[in-house]
């Protein structure tokens, strides 16, 4: 944060040097001028062009542009995209666009000075753009070593006033006024409670009582005497300044941009130690440091963890009662008790033999920890917190807004990217150059026409140009998620085949055959998703950039939508076909269904596929959290950082020599780069899918979340403190498109539960035994119902047991788990009127839940409003005092008005309005020179 005018940055710096001594050889070093006084508010980085490059940078593009005129003029009547470059290189100073070919044209000399000529190229947009920033105001100073230049940029105190009176900042001014309180019973309650909770709080400055506000209201240089002391990070208004600062990086003209990490360990200490987990995040202190853009993401990461608490409760509620019942349940005794002599038919042709129905206890009781009536309860209670969730974000996210000062905030016009532009700039000289043979006598015509010409290219290039890319994008996403099933199939013939060759091995592996295949199945399709991961995120990128997208904010939704349909469809693509295909694809004994003609699809278990669902779900769910999220988070940016100083001038030096001969600039230069917040919310919206998506099927994903996330927040933390570089403050008033994909996430949710519980599960099948065909309305019967008769004589031939007599005597009659005619009856193997009664309560179980659930979500979208009452109050009450405040500022200035002279206060003000034209006219050619810099690239 910027030091207060009222003191000396050279005091402030003595006396944190003399608060932290044994920080200041290495960490203050490098944190200001060579003169102590001005601190270092942004950092530019290029690389060193090595020596013996010959020629000066000068000389180099004085030849490079003499020679480009001289072969133009050899070869007479040219293409007029070339008189636009030379035309553009003499308005910009000889820098703009050159063509492709003059660096390596054997009239510049040998080939071997094209790097040369390149480089001379670079400094010199280098200190063009220098240049324009001083006269901006800026003040800079550079710090050149072996292979890195450094470029210090300080913004003095009148430019980051007039930037913040060009921006319309909110800050605070020095009036303040108490927020009254009813004296009520819920007040003193929440007086009591705010008293307990003291210890959960992190501490630090922020932490106050909240009945006290500073009046804000948009910055004025003419009203500085109203505000109160500075707190807005420089960063912000810099971020304007350096317009087209990353274009000059894409073109390699630096090598990185970065602001300063602020030695202080306050946020450490307070936010990025595990030993903190328990408190809550110094969500203010963080958006003073980051920027209201991170502010916002931690806040909602914070809030989402915080909801999780009660979903994690009722859901080890839930499994619980499936544990203490587990005993009484009457399906399971009756598959588990001693006298049970069902024998089931094959689990796979040939190798497979007859078994027991009382061999699958196991798998019936643990089943019934996961598939209880309680299920259904806790699937409607997480429809409802995902409702409740999305609606206290939104007022929590109005109550940050509200503190800080972005209540009147608009999103500023986002200009066009570079990359667009150049695209724009690439048809418009194509198709000058094929309408060459038109000579425009009047110039001046053209220039005024020039202007919305090239705004109707920009539009023609969204809905022409773009439409190779549209088709690419579409085709490319179809081949991913192609890919996805296909893998997918490949794990269900892994499974089918390790299963068969499991059945012919020793008696020991074939009793462990389901949990082997089960597990083993489970980590593949983990290691899989964790590699297709990669793979989609650099794809979806490659495919956004295809599109050429106007504006930076329209490539980061591309790129958000299509990085999370592909790893939506990676990660759940498994699940899903556990649930909802898996032992539906089967057929019945003597007309089984193939694969290949060779492998029979395979079935569920007796307890149903709940049970793989939910060793599915855990295995990708925990290992994503563990490995992705966590050890790559951790050791991933540990490791590229080890990799650059092994590649830096360093490398040869030992680590404590390292340390005390690097200044604050340099450190933050070999951490990593800030690659924005894509992944972070990525990751964190996946694993909302798992909490939602088939909780019905794992009550205890919020538990696990719940774990993770404490860890998340605090690793997260650490990351942005110590292993990355300090992102430029962005100012942001909510979590963009995250929130209309967490609706999309919270209202698939509610159909897929309705799906699993009436499809996946046997809720419906025993409701409709229990009220329809027991005989005594108790589940006694309930397994003997499900299950269907075979004779075995009916096998096709070659597809029977190896060893019929497995069981020690020959089985006749065999069972399957099927609503099917018996062998004896006129329509043997054919479907019963059982089945299509059950289908049907199903169908209407689907419809009424889904109905009755997003009723219930909307009636509470509708109590609870999205701005808190006490806001709104506020907010109304402090356009009032606004108004008071400037109407006795303005009565208390009449005298002083009234003795200057008109001629004087006349001059001044002209003096204040043709500085802020003319800055502002430096500010758009700053941002047309940097994308001039593009297409010269």
């Amino acid at each position: 944060m910027l030091t207060p005018p009222c003191v000396s940055p050279c005091v402030y710096y003595q006396l944190l040097r003399a608060l932290n001594p044994e920080e200041n050889v290495h960490c203050w070093h490098g944190l200001y001028f060579q003169d102590g006084q001005r601190r270092v508010d942004y950092v530019l980085t290029y690389t060193m062009k090595k020596p013996g490059g010959g020629r000066s940078s000068r000389q180099s593009m004085h030849l490079l542009a003499e020679n480009a005129v001289a072969r133009s003029l050899r070869r007479g009547p040219h293409s007029r995209g070339e008189h636009v470059q030379h035309h553009q290189a003499q308005n910009t100073g000889g820098s703009s666009h050159l063509p492709s070919s003059a660096a390596a044209d054997v009239e510049l000399g040998c080939v071997g000075e094209t790097f040369s000529v390149h480089e001379d190229h670079k400094a010199f947009r280098r200190e063009e753009f220098e240049g324009k920033l001083r006269e901006m105001g800026l003040e800079l100073e550079k710090d050149e070593d072996v292979s890195v230049g450094f470029v210090k940029i300080h913004a003095p105190w009148n430019v980051l006033c007039r930037e913040a009176e060009f921006m319309k900042l909110k800050m605070p001014t020095k009036k303040v006024y108490e927020m009254k309180h009813s004296s009520g019973v819920m007040d003193k309650i929440s007086s009591l409670v705010s008293k307990a909770l003291e210890p959960l709080h992190p501490h630090v400055e922020e932490h106050q009582p909240k009945n006290i506000k500073h009046l804000s209201h948009t910055f004025s240089r003419e009203k500085q005497h109203l505000r109160k002391m500075w707190n807005a990070t420089p960063q912000l208004q810099l971020c304007f300044l350096l317009a087209g600062i990353t274009s000059l990086l894409g073109n390699g003209v630096y090598s990185a941009a970065y602001p300063l990490h602020d030695v202080s360990n306050l946020l450490y200490e307070e936010w990025a130690n595990y030993s903190v987990f328990y408190k809550y995040q110094p969500i203010g202190l963080v958006r003073k440091y980051f920027g209201e853009k991170i502010g916002l993401y931690f806040a909602w990461l914070g809030l989402y963890t915080q909801m999780l608490i009660p979903a994690s409760l009722v859901g080890v509620i839930v499994f619980l009662y499936g544990c203490a019942t587990v005993d009484d349940n009457i399906p399971s005794m009756e598959i588990c008790h001693p006298r049970n002599n069902i024998t089931m038919c094959p689990l796979c042709d040939r190798v497979c033999s007859y078994w027991k129905l009382s061999s699958a206890c196991g798998t019936a009781r643990a089943s019934h920890l996961f598939d209880n009536p309680a299920t259904v309860f806790f699937s409607i209670f997480m429809a409802l917190w995902a409702a409740m969730f999305m609606e206290h974000w939104k007022r929590r996210q109005m109550r940050l807004n509200y503190e800080w000062d972005l209540t009147g905030f608009e999103d500023e016009e986002d200009h066009p990217r570079a990359e667009y532009e150049f695209r724009v700039m690439q048809k418009s000289m194509n198709k000058d150059q094929k309408s060459q043979h038109k000579v425009i006598k009047k110039s001046a015509l053209l220039m005024s026409i020039y202007s919305p010409l090239c705004n109707i290219e920009m539009e023609k290039l969204t809905c022409q140009d773009r439409l190779p890319a549209y088709t690419t994008n579409l085709v490319m996403m179809l081949l991913m998620i192609g890919v996805t099933f296909a893998i997918v199939f490949g794990v269900i013939l892994y499974r089918i085949s390790t299963k068969a060759a499991l059945h012919m091995s020793s008696k020991i592996t074939r009793n462990n055959v389901q949990l082997t295949v089960k597990t083993t199945a489970a980590i593949i399709n983990l290691v899989v998703i964790l590699i297709l991961d990669e793979v989609y995120g650099a794809v979806a990128r490659w495919l956004t950039v295809l599109e050429v997208p106007k504006t930076d904010k329209s490539f980061e939704e591309r790129l958000i939508f299509k990085t999370f349909i592909l790893k939506f469809f990676n990660a759940f693509t498994p699940i899903i076909y556990i649930a909802f295909f898996r032992g539906r694809l089967v057929g019945r004994p003597g007309s089984y269904l193939y694969v290949f003609e060779s492998y029979r699809m395979e079935e569920c278990a007796h307890g149903g596929c709940l049970m793989e669902l939910c060793i599915q779900l855990s295995i990708t769910m925990l290992g994503k959290q563990l490995i992705q999220n966590n050890l790559f988070e951790i050791g991933v940016p540990k490791l590229k950082k080890l990799i650059r100083y092994i590649r830096s001038k360093q490398g040869a030096y030992k680590e404590e020599e390292r340390q005390k001969k690097l200044q604050r600039y340099e450190t933050d230069h070999f951490l990593e780069p800030f690659a924005g917040l894509t992944p972070e919310y990525m990751e964190m919206i996946i694993q909302f899918g798992f909490v939602t998506l088939f909780v019905a099927s794992f009550p205890l994903a919020p538990l696990f979340a719940l774990l993770n996330n404490i860890i998340e927040i605090r690793l997260d933390a650490k990351k942005f403190v110590t292993e990355l570089r300090r992102p430029v403050a962005a100012r942001a008033k909510d979590i963009g498109i995250w929130y209309n994909i967490l609706r999309g996430v919270a209202k698939v949710a509610v159909i897929i539960n309705a799906f699993v519980i009436s499809f996946t599960s046997d809720f419906i099948p025993r409701m409709v035994y229990q009220y329809m065909y027991s005989p005594d309305g108790s589940m006694h019967g309930f397994v003997n119902h499900t299950l269907s008769y075979f004779n075995v004589s009916h096998f096709q031939e070659g597809k029977e047991t190896m060893d019929p007599l497995y069981l020690g005597y020959r089985v006749e009659i065999c069972r399957y788990k099927d609503y099917r005619e018996p062998p004896w009856s006129a329509t043997p193997y054919e479907i019963s009127k059982e089945f299509w009664t059950v289908l049907a309560v199903r169908l209407a179980f689907v419809i009424v839940f889904q109905n009755v659930v997003m009723l219930m979500s909307d009636v509470v979208d509708w109590l609870i409003p999205d701005i808190p009452k006490d806001i709104s109050v506020q907010m109304h009450k402090e356009k009032i005092l606004l108004v008071d405040l400037f109407m006795k500022e303005e009565q208390g200035k009449v005298q002083i008005l009234e003795s200057k002279s008109f001629t004087g206060g006349k001059d001044n003000c002209s003096r204040s309005n043709n500085n802020n034209s003319t800055i502002a006219h430096q500010r758009s050619g700053l941002h047309a020179n940097s994308t001039n810099t593009s297409g010269s690239q």
